[in-house]
C-alpha cells in the first residue's frame, strides 16, 4: 500500500469552526497512526470572502489543538497557473466545452425548471457548440457523464450510488479565469498526492461531481470518508445560534486544549474511524 496522505483544506471566510477542527484532527489522527503525511491546504479562491486575517485565525487554531502539519500551508491563488493548464487539457480532450449563458439567463432557467418540478440543473445547451476560439466573457464548463452511475465506497457511510443523469455540467472556471471549487480541489488532490479524503457530510454530494473530473484527467481517484455533521442540543446543524462555535471562542471561555481534543476523539467517532482503518 503507497503512503497515505491526506490534509485539511478550510477556505478562510471566517473563524475556524469546531466542525474544521474535528475534521482536521480526524485526518492527523489517521496520517499519525499510518505514519502518512498531513497537509494544510488553503482553498482561498473566493476572492470577495477569504482573508489573510481569516487564514491566521486557521493557523493560530489549528496550533492552539496541538495539529501540526507536514507539508503546507498552501494557497490555491498561488497555484492558478496550475489549474488553468490542467482545465486547458480538459478542453483539447473533450471533457469540456465553453458556456457563453449569462447568469440572468441561467437564473431564470433555473426557476423555470422549478416551477415545473425539474432538477435545477444547467441543461446543457453550450454543450455541442463548438468555437474556433474562447468566446469573451465565457465560463468553461466540464462536460459530466449523462448515463450510468458513480459508485462512492465510503470509508464511513458505505456503498453510496449516484445517477449520472442528476449530476451537472459543473463550471470549472468561471468568465474571471478563477477555477471553482469541484475543479481546484481535484487538481490539488491529484497533484498533491492525496490518498484518502476525509472530509464532512456536506461536501458529499460534491464527490460524484469531483471523480469524473479526476478520471478525465488521468488521475487515481482518491478514497473517500464523508463525516457527520456536529449537531447543537436541538439536533440540528451546530451554528453560531448554539453557542460558541470558534476554536478560539473556547480558549477565550478557558478550556485547555486537551480537553478539547479529548472531547472532539471520545464523541465524535474518531476512535471507531481509526479502529476500523486496521
Amino acid at each position: 500500500m503507497s503512503q497515505v496522505r491526506v490534509r485539511f483544506a478550510p477556505s478562510p471566510t471566517g473563524f475556524l469552526h469546531i466542525g474544521g477542527v474535528r475534521t482536521a484532527l480526524f485526518n492527523w489522527l489517521f496520517a499519525r497512526q499510518q505514519q502518512g503525511v498531513f497537509i494544510l491546504r488553503i482553498e482561498d479562491t473566493d476572492q470577495s470572502r477569504s482573508t489573510d486575517e481569516s487564514i491566521q485565525a486557521i493557523i493560530e487554531g489549528m496550533k492552539w489543538v496541538g495539529l501540526d502539519w507536514d507539508e503546507g500551508p498552501f494557497r490555491q491563488t498561488e497555484r492558478m497557473d496550475l489549474y488553468r493548464s490542467h482545465a486547458m487539457k480538459l478542453l483539447e480532450t473533450g471533457h469540456a466545452y465553453w458556456c457563453v449563458c449569462k447568469a440572468d439567463e441561467l437564473e431564470a432557467r433555473r426557476k423555470e425548471a422549478e416551477a415545473k418540478g425539474l432538477s435545477p440543473r444547467y441543461d446543457g445547451r453550450c454543450r455541442n457548440m463548438k468555437f474556433a476560439s474562447p468566446p469573451g466573457d465565457a465560463a468553461l464548463r466540464f462536460k459530466a457523464p449523462q448515463e450510468g452511475q458513480t459508485v462512492i465506497e465510503d470509508l464511513i457511510k458505505g456503498k453510496v450510488v449516484f445517477d449520472n443523469t442528476v449530476v451537472d455540467d459543473v463550471i470549472i472556471l468561471r468568465s474571471n479565469g478563477y477555477p471553482t471549487y469541484n475543479f481546484s480541489v481535484v487538481v490539488d488532490d491529484a497533484l498533491m498526492g492525496i490518498t484518502h479524503v476525509v472530509r464532512g457530510d456536506d461536501h458529499l454530494t460534491n464527490t460524484p461531481r469531483q471523480i469524473p473530473i479526476f478520471e478525465a484527467l488521468g488521475f487515481a481517484v482518491p478514497r473517500f470518508g464523508h463525516l457527520p455533521m456536529i449537531l447543537g442540543a436541538d439536533k440540528t446543524r451546530l451554528s453560531k445560534r448554539h453557542g460558541a462555535t470558534s476554536i478560539m471562542a473556547y480558549k477565550d471561555m478557558g478550556y485547555l486544549p486537551d480537553a478539547m481534543v479529548n472531547y472532539l476523539v471520545r464523541r465524535t467517532g474518531i476512535k471507531s474511524f481509526l479502529h476500523g482503518r486496521n
